[in-house]
């Protein structure tokens, strides 16, 4: 039995980050993964995406560079060499995380961790004892109760970024949130017919209602069919081996045909088997109940990212962490975790933090709004840019920013001013 000051269970972004945080306050540490260590964000979600999107996006501007005075005759792309480059960066990063808890001295053990008491950790057989537990085991696709989504063709964000290189010359989503748009800014771009199917009455739902308006004018435009208040009943297999989804849109019945069908709904924590028999620690449909502090219903055991926050952002995970760590520790976490800026790397790219309009007027909070399009900017028009905007919401009276919502080129760099 090994003795520890903290255990983590996950090697996320907010996991490690919370296990190199302890190891710096001098505290013995250590971090267990049954997967790849870096988490979703890293193998199967931000990191992977972007890299896709990256390669997207350079191909696109390949074939229409010849308006900027730059030639490239027959610009075509090798789906096996993107994937490649996508895995490459991946491993990369996955061995500058372990490199990292080598160098704080941070005990890395590979298997599945089981909280089986107060203070009591085992993982596949071996038992691990810590004064304090911080859960971090990050979330997983979440499947809606559609008949046939266990046909072979449907797949979930985990299954098309870490499966094998297949490039799909059609791809239907189900989904219109970050992750179906970001997936559908790329295979767009690659030149493939993506349909989406979102529920909701519009796609990115949560967000500033002209975003989604922009967005779906500027994807309806590069060829993509976007069906919104829209239910999946069904999903068939073609005999031609191609898949068929069933819906159902303001009363109406649709169909639409595809190569292979993506879910891409939103993520669901991952806590399944996490703690053990006779083990009683609150949770909410699977989600770990926490306080203000991230404490949870059993002493010495926290809980922080995807498997206890309803915001699923890599950087409030890693935030949370640091938080944690230094609560452990006893000192005073100088980190603001009120304001939370969340992107989107669709083409143009998306950045909000704060309130959006709706959200002020729900409040009965007299605001007021500015926004400025830029399709007279001189950066935008000089880099081919589409419709989009800078919106800002403030307080009527003195002015305060309570919200942003940029859609524009660099959108995600420039947020960091405006949280601050």
């Amino acid at each position: 039995m090994a003795q520890f000051d903290v255990i983590v269970i996950g090697a996320g972004p907010g996991g490690y980050v919370c296990a190199i945080e302890s190891a710096h306050k001098g505290l013995k540490t250590a971090i267990v993964e049954k997967r790849d260590v870096g988490g979703t964000c890293l193998n199967r979600g931000c990191i992977p995406t972007k890299a896709l999107l990256h390669s997207a996006e350079l191909y696109e501007e390949l074939k229409k560079c010849e308006k900027y005075g730059i030639n490239v005759d027959g610009a075509s792309f090798d789906f096996n060499k993107i994937h490649e480059y996508k895995a490459g960066v991946v491993t990369k990063l996955r061995t500058g995380v372990e490199s990292l808890f080598t160098a704080n001295g941070i005990t890395l053990i590979r298997g599945e961790g089981v909280i089986t008491g107060e203070g009591k950790v085992c993982v596949d057989g071996e038992e691990y004892t810590a004064e304090n537990i911080v859960i971090a085991t990050g979330s997983v696709p979440a499947k809606p109760p559609i008949k046939g989504l266990e046909l072979e063709g449907v797949i979930t964000s985990d299954e098309l970024l870490e499966g094998e290189a297949e490039f799909d010359d059609s791809l239907i989503i189900i989904g219109g949130g970050v992750i179906g748009m970001e997936f559908a800014s790329v295979y767009a771009a690659l030149g493939c017919d993506v349909t989406v199917i979102e529920a909701m009455d519009r796609v990115l739902p949560t967000l500033d209602r002209e975003i989604s308006q922009n967005l779906s004018m500027i994807l309806k435009k590069r060829g993509v069919k976007i069906n919104t208040g829209a239910k999946v009943t069904e999903i068939i297999k073609n005999d031609d081996g191609t898949m068929k989804c069933c819906f159902e849109a303001k009363g109406k019945a649709g169909e639409v045909n595809g190569k292979r069908v993506l879910v891409a709904i939103g993520r669901r924590p991952n806590t399944a088997g996490l703690i053990g028999e006779g083990v009683e620690i609150e949770s909410d449909r699977g989600r770990i109940v926490v306080d203000a502090d991230f404490r949870t219903s059993m002493k010495g055991v926290w809980a922080i990212g995807d498997a206890a926050s309803r915001i699923q952002l890599a950087h409030l995970a890693s935030a949370q962490g640091i938080f944690v760590a230094d609560k452990i520790a006893g000192g005073e976490c100088h980190i603001d975790l009120s304001l939370v800026p969340s992107c989107i790397y669709t083409s143009p790219e998306i950045a909000a933090i704060g309130m959006t309009e709706d959200e002020a007027k729900t409040a009965g909070i007299e605001y007021k709004t500015g926004k400025v399009l830029m399709h007279s900017n001189g950066k935008t028009i000089i880099a081919d840019g589409e419709r989009g905007f800078i919106k800002l919401v403030t307080e009527a009276q003195t002015g305060r920013v309570l919200g942003a919502t940029l859609m524009c080129e660099r959108a995600t760099d420039m947020l960091s001013e405006l949280s601050t």
